[in-house]
């Protein structure tokens, strides 16, 4: 059974870019080497700053429909909040 993970890219230029794939370390591989998406062409990533796992892709589009969808301070504060630890994120930290 496949997995599916949502990710958040933190691009050199301090840009974020949100996607989807079934290996992270293979898309962000692709994103670095210039075969990932238009956009990481000319915003190289430099970090994979946040991933979900998620079981069904419905599940993980709805999610990454979501990350899309949220202002850039509330993902730079949910970068934050993974990278301190805290690996569940509630729906109410999120929008905090």
């Amino acid at each position: 059974m496949s997995r599916y993970y949502c990710y958040i890219l933190e691009c050199a230029d301090g840009s974020l870019y949100t996607g989807l794939t079934t290996d992270p370390e293979r898309r962000l591989q692709q994103h670095t080497s210039g075969r990932g998406a238009r956009y990481t062409r000319s915003h190289p990533p430099v970090s994979l700053a946040v991933v979900e796992e998620h079981l069904d892709l419905v599940t993980a589009m709805r999610r990454e429909r979501a990350l899309k969808a949220m202002p850039r301070r509330r993902k730079l504060e949910l970068i934050r909040l993974r990278q301190a630890g805290a690996g569940h994120v509630t729906e109410k930290e999120e929008h905090a």
